[in-house]
């Protein structure tokens, strides 16, 4: 069985005779009636325009002419052909006029479908033949494939341009990078396919009532299976998925012969109910954007449904069945194919139902919603009606909405004028027929031609009103609820009032012309009305005045805050025309229907908008005439910051203070506001003089000319001149300086010198303020710019009593370092004590000793200032003197102090230590002078020593903290850390990563716990945190490298001793290079008490060098007994004890073991005779100290000593350091010293 079998009951003959083509445009009517009349509503539903129609005759046997049936139909995706599936052509027209292009051969029977593919270049055609032929857009076949049945329905995929071909027990899948066609099987006979917009999975209905989704990734795998309830009663005859991407999920809408239309997700699941058709629906189509659905089938119609299945209007009506309706893409233009061979091309025109009263407009959306609009904040409620809209009505807080069987009113939630929620209030369940709908309070007014029908929420009929010609215009005018007043015009040209509980209308005026719009004032004084000739004629409605008349309109509207105020449209142009005013014009395309301040509503096509117009013309308008309170009004309504500007100046002028002040406060002019209020305030006082106020006005607006004479007009010549004085216009002022009156002259100078000082030019201010005996504003200025010439001639014009100003002459003269100038105005005041302070501050030494000769009193100013000034530039031998000539002899120490401390809170540590350094050998110097003070001066020259170390050591750490490169080596910034350490004893030390790098993990640790203990500065803290995880990782013990010896007792000794600096065994100090830090090969001894300095000194020079190896070796001893020398040689020798050869190496090793204190080594004079010069370095110390003996136990190891600070170097390293920078590292010391 074909597919024309299926429908055989149903197909006729063709008729006879050439295709013929019509148009026919439908009358859209007077705009007004739509919608005018109080904005109820335009039109309920689509209409449509047939824009063509074509019989399509085919000879379809040699024997005669017979009807053909149109199959299918599909646009180009471009919209500018449309394919038709004809007998066993296929056809390509025109869509602009219906014209035949071109018919296309290639199949041997009927052509059941035709489809475009979405990128245009091809389109296919399948047809009873069991063939598939695909053709080029330039309509010629490229390609034919076949099915063992007849083709019933094409699908391209919308992604791949895969061709799905459904015969009538399989389909295929095409593509043309295949050479072959994958078919599959199915169980019952193919009606339709669609694809997903992705192109993802098919859709297949069947002739059981069966809908398949297939997968085209799985090969077309059955994904989906929807049953459809009627089974095999209910063939799937159409579907097809909807087009929109905006959509949530992907959505089939499916017609059956059960005549049931019905929608289903992806997964099968239906959406909504099933609708019931009432007919044999074959065929469906979506629009592009998916917000419609076309249905056609065997009632002979074509219908427009929303995407929920809503039928909301009919599109065509034909003679036979309708087999196909496509939709063109991307526009409202449908084509419908039918049995009979007619093909019908459409246009739905959606016209529009909407309301407005004031600033919320209503409009229909979608055919079944409805959309509030509030116009002056833009918000936007939507309301699903789910159903056909047909009108809107909407008033205050009520909204009425009519549907094809019932009127639903709504109201606000609340009495806030914002509010846009609205609720379900009545619901009036009958269907109605009108023309118009108005809603009020508590009724609804029904129009139908003449009459006027009142019901209430209820339904009920209240009252009605039949005119003597058909309504044009109505509009609610406002009211008590339940007692609202109608607005009518008539056709007639009668103008009638109406109230709601009132039987009997009341006639305004009736005019020669029909009505078209009207319009009444806020005040309800004036009527406006724009007639059949386009004429706007405005009334008074008291008197039935015609106040004045303006051609070309076609819609006006009063304004809501205005009474004399309106606008009206037309010819392209918005009028605005305020009292008798010449009209204001400005292009506005549209219609206007309301006017609220400064915002006009516009209808335009179907769109509502809201156009913001300054009010400035009108404004202006009433300015002239000087009416400034209507200007103000006007601008209330909205103009520009300009034009409120000019209306504030304007209404000044006018001396209209309170207008004025509202316009000067819009714009927050706080200058002319306090003008205002001085004004305001003088009248309250009695001042009453206009000319007086005006010439301040004038003043204000910088028009000065005119303020003077406004003064003088009215006899106030002072104020002319405090005027032009303020204004530096001083020439201007003397014209009106009082003759006689030296007051006025005076301070008509000093404003003058006041304004010369303002504009830069200071000599002249000078000169000015001195003319007028203003001295000390003078001395200022001569004293900002320097002038020492100007300021002594000054200071020599003044009295010497003018204490004051001559002072200051001195100060600035001292500031000029005029030093002289200024010693002469002390001089010239006789003050004796500033003149010490002047010369000390210019450190004119010899001037002020000088005066302290003469004056003694003065002693303590002159010598302590010379002193600190000598202790700042590093003489402190004379700084020293100087204190004591001032009888302040700890002083010298105290400043080296305070210099100390400011070296070391600027992070200058190398300068604290060498301060700490001078200022340890200060206090030496007066230990051995001072016997009183001797004990406290060692004290504090040994701490000073301790932290001048400290200070030496931190400097090189700190330095390498902060900066990327150090000259010193790792194991020296070790060394140096360690010594610090020992130096501190509880204290930070810095660096303590280079104890990790050298393998001191032992001493890490300890490091890293103290630390924890400590506030860290937080750029190192992250440093800390890791290190302290990360030593845990290392050995608990530190490399034997680092490990620190002692040259006394040959012990090796931890890196950290907490007892201090010394061998953790004998206690022997350790002796350090102050260069690297690394212990020297020295043990210091002490001599026997009644051993002098003199004598050790004399018996180490007397004792000549010898070579212990050498004398082993060649079997020979020296000795000394008194002034006798003698050489024994004798083989005993050998077998002597090895500390009878060297009396130190036994001093050095005799020391009482587990004694918790220190056994220095102590020699007498044998052990100094047999000590040689070369291996004992002295360190001579000034008395009261005494000298430093060490033995170098590694004579191959070369020590240097500096002279100054007596610290001990590698020779190497001093001698690198003193090249490098000239002097000792430590004490500066220079060679030429």
């Amino acid at each position: 069985m074909n597919r024309a079998s299926l429908r055989g009951l149903h197909q006729c003959h063709l008729r006879g005779g050439n295709a013929q083509v019509h148009k026919a445009f439908m009358q859209l009517g007077e705009y007004w009636n739509l919608m005018g009349l109080s904005w109820g509503e335009t039109q309920a539903a689509a209409k449509d325009r047939i824009l063509w129609r074509n019989i399509i005759v085919v000879a379809l046997c040699p024997t005669g002419d017979e009807e053909d049936n149109v199959w299918d139909l599909c646009f180009r995706p471009d919209g500018t052909q449309l394919i038709v599936a004809a007998g066993n052509r296929v056809l390509v027209y025109d869509t602009n006029d219906g014209t035949l292009i071109q018919p296309l051969k290639g199949h041997k029977d009927t052509v059941y479908c035709v489809c475009y593919a979405k990128d245009g270049k091809r389109f296919a055609s399948g047809s009873a033949d069991k063939s598939v032929i695909i053709w080029t857009n330039k309509m010629e076949g490229i390609l034919k494939y076949t099915h063992n049945d007849s083709i019933q329905c094409l699908a391209y995929n919308p992604v791949s341009h895969q061709l799905a071909s459904c015969a009538c027990t399989d389909f295929g899948l095409w593509s043309p990078e295949q050479k072959s066609v994958a078919k599959h099987k199915v169980n019952s006979r193919v009606t339709c396919c669609s694809w997903t917009n992705d192109g993802q999975y098919l859709a297949v209905g069947l002739y059981s009532g069966i809908v398949s989704i297939r997968n085209k990734a799985c090969q077309g795998d059955e994904k989906v299976r929807i049953e459809r309830p009627g089974g095999g009663l209910s063939p799937i005859w159409s579907l097809e998925w909807n087009p929109s991407r905006e959509e949530q999920f992907d959505i089939l809408t499916v017609a059956d012969w059960g005549q049931k239309l019905s929608f289903y997700q992806l997964s099968g699941k239906q959406i909504g109910k099933d609708r019931a058709l009432g007919y044999d629906p074959c065929t469906v189509s979506w629009f592009t954007k998916g917000e419609y659905v076309v249905v056609g089938g065997a009632d002979k119609q074509c219908n427009l449904h929303t995407k929920e299945g809503v039928k909301l209007g009919l599109i065509g009506e034909q003679k036979s069945w309708v087999w196909s309706a496509k939709v063109k893409p991307d526009s409202n233009y449908v084509v419908v194919g039918c049995q009979d061979g007619t093909i019908a091309y459409y246009q739905l025109i959606f016209s529009t139902v909407h309301g407005l009263y004031k600033d919320r407009y209503a409009f229909r959306d979608n055919m079944t919603d409805v959309i509030i609009q509030h116009l002056i904040t833009d918000q936007k409620v939507r309301i699903k009606c789910r159903d056909l809209v047909k009108k809107i009505a909407i008033y205050r807080h009520r909204l009425a909405v009519q549907m094809p069987d019932r009127i639903i009113i709504y109201e606000l939630y609340s009495d806030d004028i914002n509010d846009m929620h609205y609720r379900v209030k009545e619901k009036i369940l009958r269907k109605v027929d009108c023309n118009l709908l108005v809603v009020c309070s508590h009724h609804i007014i029904l129009c139908q031609d003449k009459r006027l029908q009142c019901l209430s929420f209820q339904g009920i009929k209240e009252r009605e009103w039949v005119m003597e010609s058909l309504i044009r215009y109505i509009k609610v005018i406002g009211g008590p609820p339940g007692r609202e007043g109608l607005l009518i015009g008539l056709k007639s040209g009668q103008i009638l009032k109406i109230f709601v509980d009132n039987p009997f209308p009341i006639l305004i005026l009736k005019q020669n012309t029909s009505v078209r719009c009207l319009d009444i004032s806020a005040m309800r004084q004036k009527l406006a009305v724009v007639d059949e000739h386009g004429t706007c004629l405005v009334y008074n409605v008291n008197t039935k005045e015609l106040l004045f008349q303006e051609p070309n309109a076609n819609s006006v509207a009063w304004n809501n805050h205005y009474e004399d105020m309106l606008c009206f449209s037309g010819g392209g142009l918005l009028n605005i025309k305020a009292s008798n005013f010449p009209i204001h014009q400005q292009k506005l395309q549209g219609f206007v229907v309301g006017f609220t301040g400064s915002k006009i509503f516009c209808l335009h096509v179907y769109a509502m908008s809201s156009v913001e117009v300054p009010q400035s013309a009108p404004m202006y308008q009433y300015l002239e005439k000087s009416k400034f309170k209507d200007a103000y009004q006007i601008a209330s309504l909205g103009v520009t910051d300009g034009d409120w500007e000019t209306l504030a100046h304007e209404a000044l002028e006018g001396l209209e203070f309170d207008t004025a002040k509202k316009a000067f406060i819009r714009i927050r002019d706080l200058r002319f506001l306090e003008l205002i209020h001085s004004i305001e305030e003088r009248k309250r006082r009695g001042e009453n003089d206009p000319q007086v106020f005006l010439g301040d006005v004038y003043a204000y607006q910088s028009r000065f000319a005119d303020a003077a004479k406004m003064y003088k007009k009215s006899g106030q010549e002072g104020r002319a001149m405090n005027m032009y004085t303020d204004l530096r216009m001083f020439e201007l002022a003397k014209e009106f300086v009082g003759s006689g009156d030296p007051t006025d002259k005076k301070n008509l100078i000093k404003k003058q010198a006041d304004w010369a000082r303002n504009i830069n030019e200071p000599r002249s201010a000078a000169e000015m303020y001195i003319s007028a005996g203003e001295y000390l504003k003078a001395i200022e200025i001569i004293g900002d710019h320097g002038w020492a010439e100007m300021m002594i001639d000054v200071a020599r014009k003044l009295d010497k009593a003018d204490r004051e100003a001559l002072a200051r002459c001195a100060l600035y003269l001292k500031k000029m370092e005029q030093y002289a100038y200024a010693s002469e105005i002390y001089m010239k005041m006789a003050d004796m004590k500033a003149l010490v302070s002047l010369h000390v501050e210019a450190k004119h030494w010899d001037e002020a000793f000088l005066l302290v000769e003469k004056h003694p009193e003065f002693k303590n100013d002159v010598y302590v200032p010379y002193a600190q000034w000598l202790a700042e530039n590093d003489r402190f031998e004379d700084a020293q003197q100087a204190f004591h000539k001032a009888g302040l002899q700890d002083e010298a120490v105290k400043v080296l102090e305070q210099l100390t401390h400011n070296a070391v809170v600027e992070s200058r540590f190398d300068d604290a230590g060498y301060y700490f350094w001078k200022l340890s050998g200060q206090c030496l110097d007066i230990a051995g002078e001072d016997e009183q003070k001797k004990a406290d001066m060692l004290k504090k020259f040994s701490d000073f020593q301790r932290k001048a170390e400290m200070y030496y050591v931190y400097h090189s750490i700190q330095r390498f903290m902060d900066e990327p490169f150090t000259s010193y080596t790792a194991d020296g910034l070790f060394n140096m850390a360690r010594y610090l350490l020992h130096c501190l004893m509880g204290e930070v030390p810095i660096g303590i990563s280079k104890v990790k790098n050298l393998g001191a993990y032992k001493l890490a640790r300890h490091a890293y716990e103290k630390m924890q203990s400590l506030m860290i500065p937080v750029k190192f803290q992250d440093a800390v945190d890791l290190g302290s995880i990360t030593i845990r990782s290392k050995p608990y013990h530190d490399s034997e490298d680092q490990l620190p010896m002692c040259y006394r007792c040959s012990t090796t000794n931890q890196l950290l001793n907490s007892q201090g600096n010394f061998c953790s065994n004998c206690m022997q100090p350790f002796v350090h290079s102050f260069v690297s830090f690394e212990v020297l090969p020295l043990v210091e001894f002490y001599l026997e008490d009644d051993i002098t300095d003199e004598e050790a000194q004399n018996l180490l020079d007397l004792a000549p060098p010898r070579d212990d190896k050498r004398r082993r070796e060649n079997q020979w001893q020296e000795e000394r007994m008194g002034n006798a020398q003698s050489l024994r040689m004798d083989d005993d020798i050998m077998d002597e004890p090895e500390e009878d050869l060297d009396p130190f190496s036994t001093k050095q090793s005799s020391y009482e073991q587990g004694l918790n204190e220190f056994q220095p080594v102590v020699v007498n004079r044998n052990v100094l005779r047999s000590l040689s010069r070369t291996e004992v370095i002295v360190c001579k110390w000034p008395q009261p100290l005494r000298h430093q003996y060490f033995k170098n136990v590694m004579p191959d190891v070369s020590i240097r000593r500096c002279p100054s600070c007596k610290k001990l170097f590698h020779t190497d390293d001093y001698e690198l350091l003193v090249l490098q920078k000239g002097h000792c590292p430590f004490c500066r010391h220079t060679v030429d010293d």
